[in-house]
């Protein structure tokens, strides 16, 4: 069967490139781009927009099993490459809904929650693998400051390893007005901070508690790591003056996890 779609300029395929590049665009239509079987596989009914395949995917051993979930529209594979984000394009691709979530719920998926407070990240790998460590070590959800990179950029997405679908995640509007509201909703509120005066695996994540991550290069502003009730550090050796903020993050969640657990 020939190919759809052949012309670079149709607009749905420029509507795409968009979504892929423009982080106001995503905003404004309320969707995101994924690429590849996994994301494919795991991103929940619902939230399918749209999906395309290349002509080569359409006469592969994935595209039966394509055709049960949706029907997606076919391109030409160079129309595919132009549209894709990648260096090699898996063929399948899909715009996404974004979900909404609130920070009620994030504050109420268990009985003694841990969420991880995210202010000023600019790197994309980061952010997706935190939210992919996220999943792992049991978070109950990612609350970032507005600066914070694009959660729904495709390097961010990619990043995540299908996390960006079970993870619960919010942007603030005001970052440290939110950390107030949780404050007053009895959680303990811990800074990752390298004048911290507490050893990280000191800190109490038995009780419903966050913990603050700063900006990789500047860390936590004043502003924020000031609400917070302990300042905590991750001790280390030598000359290294500070670990990558997905290091320190996994570190202070798989401890939050193992108190929980223990």
């Amino acid at each position: 069967m020939p190919a759809q779609i052949t012309s670079f300029a149709n607009p749905q395929i420029k509507n795409v490139i968009a979504l892929v590049k423009k982080s106001k665009a995503r905003s404004a239509q309320g969707l995101f781009v994924v690429e590849g079987m996994k994301m494919f596989r795991e991103m929940p009914p619902s939230w399918l927009y749209q999906a395309y395949v290349s002509e080569t995917f359409e006469k592969g051993r994935f595209w039966q099993e394509t055709r049960e979930i949706c029907s997606p529209l076919v391109v030409s594979d160079q129309v595919f490459a132009s549209m894709s984000d990648t260096c090699a394009p898996q063929g399948i691709l899909a715009l996404v809904r974004q979900p909404a979530y609130s920070l009620e719920q994030l504050a109420g998926t268990d009985s003694r929650p841990f969420l991880l407070l995210l202010e000023n990240l600019q790197d994309p790998g980061n952010l997706g693998t935190i939210l992919r460590t996220a999943e792992a070590a049991g978070c109950a959800g990612v609350i970032m400051s507005r600066d914070t990179v694009d959660i729904y950029n495709p390097k961010v997405i990619r990043s995540t390893m299908g996390a960006v679908y079970r993870v619960p995640f919010l942007y603030a509007e005001d970052f440290g007005q939110t950390v107030i509201r949780l404050k007053e909703k009895g959680f303990s509120i811990y800074a990752a901070h390298l004048q911290g005066s507490v050893p990280f695996s000191q800190a109490d994540y038995t009780v419903s508690c966050a913990c603050m991550i700063g900006n990789e290069g500047k860390g936590l502003t004043e502003a924020a790591a000031s609400l917070a009730d302990w300042r905590i550090r991750i001790p280390m050796e030598g000359q290294a003056e500070s670990l990558n903020a997905a290091v320190s993050a996994a570190l202070i969640m798989y401890e939050a996890y193992r108190q929980k657990k223990t």
